[in-house]
């Protein structure tokens, strides 16, 4: 009876080893398959190296405005002609930065041009200072214009087609011409005025 119990034994085990190997290797085969999305990579070099394409071309790295802590040209351009109007209007830096709501300190930063002026703090000054936007770009030296960040990052420096609004009535100078026109009093006066422009508009048309 002894020697059947000791027989039987490892007869016993085998299955049970055999399972535990086909265990162990659907673990290593599972641990070593490639996720689909490096499936496709590797699918995707492989093509390219037997039809010889070309890889992908990264996409082009931003070009900033200037280097780090050095201000950019047009920056201290701008700030230079805020410097000029405001000196000709004999204002001090305190009064602007207060009309502005800013402290003198940072209005010494925009005329240097160490902070850029953004383009909602260009629309205040504007007004403050009672000039156009474009006045802050007026006299530009052509090595300063130069150093746009378009340009920098060797786009054309072909002139972009010019920006017509839709709808001319929306525009700062028919506003300003239709108050002018009705503060004149005199309606006979407005009228002639009115023909006036009309037979200016007419004769432009006629050229």
């Amino acid at each position: 009876m002894a020697k059947r119990a000791s027989g039987k034994g490892p007869t016993a085990r085998r299955p049970a080893a055999k399972g535990a190997a086909k265990g162990a290797a659907k673990g290593t085969a599972k641990g070593t398959a490639e996720s689909p999305t490096e499936a496709k990579r590797a699918q995707a070099k492989r093509a390219a190296a037997k039809t010889g394409a070309a890889a992908p071309a990264a996409a082009p790295a931003r070009i900033s405005a200037g280097r780090p802590g050095v201000p950019n040209p047009i920056d201290i351009h701008v700030g230079g002609r805020v410097r000029l109007r405001r000196t000709i209007l004999g204002m001090s830096q305190e009064k602007l930065g207060e009309l502005l709501g800013l402290t003198f300190q940072q209005v010494q930063k925009y005329e240097r041009g160490a902070n850029r002026i953004g383009a909602s703090r260009l629309y205040d000054l504007s007004r403050v200072l009672d000039v156009p936007i474009p006045f802050f770009y007026e006299d530009m030296p052509p090595e300063v214009a130069g150093q746009s960040p378009r340009l920098r990052a060797g786009l054309s420096d072909a002139p972009p087609e010019p920006y017509r609004e839709a709808d001319p009535m929306a525009r700062r100078e028919t506003l300003e011409l239709i108050r002018a026109y009705y503060k004149v009093k005199d309606v006979s006066v407005r009228k002639r005025i009115l023909d006036l422009c009309k037979a200016m508009a007419h004769a432009d048309d006629s050229e």
